[in-house]
């Protein structure tokens, strides 16, 4: 296998774990959490799967990023960021762009003790919050998955 064959299969396994990733926790556990009766039980649990799948977020979006940067360098295509047909490029560098900056700087700086915090004052509402994000970043994530297997396609709709 040629070592861009390879980076293509690493690039799309880490998106398929990462925003898989995403649609469950948007989808499935916090919606299980916001069940649960006490703030105590909902915090605690949303803790140690947000603790658990950090982790993986993280692996997956660095993987992505070598992986999809390497293509770029391999197919010398950095003149795509100036075409606007490839404007699905400018779409997959700003998802990636945006989960980076949420789980390298915001999350362990910021968002973790605002979490803390709110959760504390009016837990319903920051599972509302929090679930309402978590819809908007899997949308906008949904949405450039597709507009890129259809644009690395020939589909550029414009």
């Amino acid at each position: 296998m040629e070592a861009i064959s390879l980076a293509r299969v690493i690039h799309i396994l880490a998106i398929v774990l990462w925003i898989g990733g995403v649609a469950m926790v948007t989808t499935v556990i916090i919606p299980s959490i916001r069940a649960m009766r006490s703030k105590e039980e909902q915090r605690d649990a949303f803790k140690r799967v947000e603790h658990r799948f950090a982790k993986q977020a993280r692996i997956t979006t660095l993987l992505t990023a070598l992986s999809g940067f390497y293509m770029l360098y391999e197919l010398n295509a950095w003149e795509r960021y100036l075409d606007g047909r490839f404007w699905w490029v400018h779409a997959m560098t700003f998802v990636w762009l945006l989960f980076t900056v949420i789980l390298y700087v915001l999350e362990p700086l910021v968002l973790d003790k605002l979490f803390d915090k709110y959760v504390e004052i009016a837990p319903k509402k920051t599972f509302k919050f929090v679930q309402n994000a978590h819809w908007v970043l899997l949308l906008i994530s949904l949405l450039t998955i597709a507009a890129s297997v259809a644009g690395s396609h020939g589909w550029f709709w414009v």
